[in-house]
C-alpha cells in the first residue's frame, strides 16, 4: 500500500514538473519581452569569434562560476527574504526636465543627460545617441517580477523623444535591454550597435537586419564622423533560463575628433580595464559601473572600491558612477554605491562627478559643480 502511494505521488510529482516545464518553454517562446534566440547560422558565425566556445560565449578568465540549482535557489531566497534598511530611496527620485526642442536646437559641446541607473541621452558631433536606453517600470520581463525602478518620472518622456540617430547597448539583461522601450524608439532610431548575439533580440522584435551592426571585442566602426569601438568586459547574458551566454557582453568607447568616452557597461573588475586604457585612453569621462554588487557575485559586478581603481586603470580623467540609483537589484543600501566609490576615488586622486538625473553633463567640463544631492534624501 505504501509502495502504491509513494509511486503515485512520484507520478504525480513528475508530471507536475513537466507541466511547468512545458508551460514555461510555451510561455517564453511566446510572450515577446523574452526575446529572440540566436540562429544555427549565426552561432557558426560568431564561432570566429575568441569568446566563443562550445557554443556560448565567455569571459576571458573562468567566471562567472556555473552554480549548482541549490545555489541558485539559495541565493534566490537570500535576495527575496532579506530586507536591507535603506534599500530604496524613501520617495520617488525627481528628474530635472528637459524637452525635445531644446534637444534638437542642442549646438553646443558634447553633453549627456543621464535618465538613472546605466541610461544616457548623448549629444556629440550634431548626433543623438542613446547609451542602453531602458525606460521600463521594472528591470524583469513582467511587471509583477520586479520592484519598480527609483525615478518614476524621466527628464523627457520617451514618446517625446526626438530622432535618434544611434542606440548603443551593452548586453541583454533586462536593465539595459528592455522590451517596451525598443517598441517606442525602434521606429525613430536610425541605426543600432550592438555586441555580438543582441541582433536576435532587435530582429525578433522587428528592427530591420540593415539597421543593426554586431561587433565583437575590439571592433570597431565609423559612424558619421564617429568611432565606435566594442571593448571587454567581464559579465554574462542572457533572458530565459536555458540562454545563458547565447548573447555577447561589452563595455564602449565613442571618440570624435574631440571627445573620447568611456562606457563600462556590467563589467567585475579585471585586467581588461587597463589594457582600453593601454589602447584607447586617456577619457574624458568614463561611465563606470557602480552598484548592484555583492561579494557572492563580484566577479561580474564591481565593488565600489574596484570601480573608482577601474577609472585610473582606464586612465579617465573624471569617471561617473552608474548602474546605481535606478533599480534595487542587491543587497545593499541604495546610497551605498556612490558614497563608498566616491570615499575611495578620493585616496586615488580621481574626480567623480554626480549629477542628478537630467542634470546637463558636459563631457569635457573640468569643473566638478555637482552636489551630493543623495544625502538629502
Amino acid at each position: 500500500m505504501i509502495k502504491k502511494i509513494l509511486k503515485r505521488i512520484m507520478i504525480t510529482t513528475l508530471i507536475i514538473i513537466a507541466l511547468l516545464v512545458v508551460t514555461y518553454m510555451a510561455f517564453t517562446s511566446f510572450y515577446p519581452s523574452f526575446g529572440g534566440n540566436v540562429s544555427k547560422e549565426k552561432k557558426a558565425v560568431y564561432a570566429t569569434s575568441q569568446q566563443f566556445k562550445d557554443g556560448k560565449f565567455n569571459n576571458t578568465n573562468p567566471v562567472p562560476k556555473n552554480l549548482s540549482f541549490s545555489e541558485t535557489m539559495a541565493l534566490a531566497y537570500t535576495f527575496f527574504t532579506t530586507k536591507v534598511p535603506n534599500g530604496r530611496p524613501k520617495e520617488d527620485l525627481k528628474a530635472t526636465k528637459i524637452d525635445s526642442t531644446s534637444i534638437v536646437n542642442y549646438k553646443g559641446e558634447a553633453r549627456m543627460i543621464w535618465f538613472g541607473h546605466s541610461s544616457f541621452l548623448l549629444q556629440i558631433n550634431g548626433k543623438i545617441i542613446l547609451l542602453d536606453p531602458m525606460f521600463g517600470k521594472v528591470a524583469a520581463p513582467l511587471d509583477i517580477l520586479g520592484g519598480n525602478r527609483f525615478n518614476a518620472e524621466f527628464p523627457i518622456e520617451i514618446e517625446k523623444l526626438p530622432q535618434i540617430d544611434a542606440v548603443i547597448f551593452s548586453h541583454d539583461h533586462y536593465d539595459h535591454l528592455d522590451y517596451k522601450t525598443i517598441l517606442k524608439i525602434k521606429d525613430k532610431t536610425n541605426h543600432f550597435f550592438v555586441p555580438l548575439g543582441i541582433s536576435a533580440h532587435l530582429e525578433a522584435w522587428n528592427i530591420p537586419t540593415h539597421k543593426i551592426t554586431e561587433l565583437d571585442w575590439w571592433q570597431d566602426t565609423q559612424f558619421e564622423g564617429l568611432n565606435l569601438i566594442c571593448t571587454p568586459a567581464q559579465h554574462f547574458s542572457g533572458r530565459k533560463l536555458n540562454n545563458g551566454q547565447s548573447t555577447l557582453w561589452s563595455s564602449w568607447i565613442i571618440e570624435s575628433s574631440t571627445e573620447n568616452i568611456f562606457f563600462s557597461g556590467d563589467s567585475g573588475y579585471a585586467s581588461h580595464f587597463k589594457a582600453i586604457g593601454d589602447a584607447y585612453g586617456p577619457f574624458d569621462l568614463a561611465l563606470m559601473e557602480c552598484g548592484q554588487y555583492n561579494e557572492k557575485w563580484s566577479d561580474i559586478h564591481m565593488m565600489p572600491e574596484e570601480t573608482a581603481q577601474a577609472g585610473i586603470d582606464v586612465k579617465a580623467k573624471k569617471i561617473m558612477p552608474i548602474h546605481w540609483a535606478g533599480f534595487k537589484l542587491a543587497l545593499h543600501e541604495w546610497t551605498d554605491p556612490i558614497n563608498r566609490v566616491m570615499t575611495k576615488a578620493k585616496t586615488l586622486n580621481l574626480e567623480v562627478i554626480t549629477p542628478t538625473i537630467g542634470q546637463q553633463i558636459l563631457v569635457k567640463d573640468s569643473i566638478n559643480d555637482y552636489s551630493q544631492w543623495w544625502k538629502n534624501l
